[in-house]
């Protein structure tokens, strides 16, 4: 029987598959990649109650994110990932996610905290003005689960404008995919520049949220 997706924007240009990747119907029409995958942090948080039970699926190697690349060839991609974790087999460029002042925990014997993240391109076909390699958006803070402005919904949920910002380098014509969605962060911004995209997420829970923020309509920008 054929898999149907969880959620679909009336014209078709959004789709949520509550699935492992593997199993969606229709990623041969994806484009670019832009994604958050798992790649072997074995994440935890260290910030206790609801958040501090928080893990990633398959987070224990790159194994997962490197058999999506494989999968994925040489089209164009973008990729989060950090410092102590190899970068993918063909990166072209690091990207570098400046979070703010508030966020980092990392090693307290050492007197500097992380607040970056990098960004691996691959691939070509990417659009726009040459921009710095420094992209500054405040990380969301607070704990997951909560309610209000500024809480996160997913442990590592980005921000929808640094998702904007990296999309607006994708052809207009693109197809965006996100095998690893999350809280649907990546589909929310490609519908604010009006781009079609694909997101794959195991949780069905964060695909609930996903499909609701699909929901609210185009935000201004």
């Amino acid at each position: 029987m054929k898999r149907q997706p969880y959620y679909a924007e009336p014209d078709g240009s959004i789709v949520i598959w509550n699935c492992d990747w593997r199993e969606a119907e229709d990623l041969g029409r994806a484009t670019v990649l832009v994604s958050d995958p798992p790649y072997g942090m074995a994440f935890r948080s260290g910030m206790g109650g609801a958040f501090g039970e928080s893990t990633i699926a398959n987070d224990e190697t790159p194994e997962e994110r490197d058999t999506f690349l494989e999968c994925w060839g040489d089209k164009p991609a973008l990729v989060f990932g950090r410092w102590s974790v190899p970068r993918p087999r063909g990166t072209k460029m690091v990207l570098i996610w400046e979070k703010g002042n508030h966020v980092g925990m990392g090693d307290l014997s050492i007197p500097w905290k992380p607040n970056t993240e990098e960004i691996y391109v691959l691939g070509s076909g990417f659009v726009g003005h040459r921009g710095t390699s420094v992209l500054r958006y405040n990380a969301i803070a607070g704990t997951v689960g909560q309610a209000g402005t500024g809480t996160r919904h997913h442990p590592t949920e980005k921000p929808v404008d640094l998702m904007r910002d990296l999309l607006a380098k994708c052809p207009p014509d693109s197809v965006i995919l996100d095998p690893f969605m999350g809280s649907g962060t990546t589909l929310r911004a490609a519908k604010d520049l009006g781009l079609r995209a694909i997101g794959c997420e195991l949780d069905e829970g964060y695909c609930d949220y996903a499909a609701r923020r699909l929901g609210q309509g185009v935000f201004a920008l």
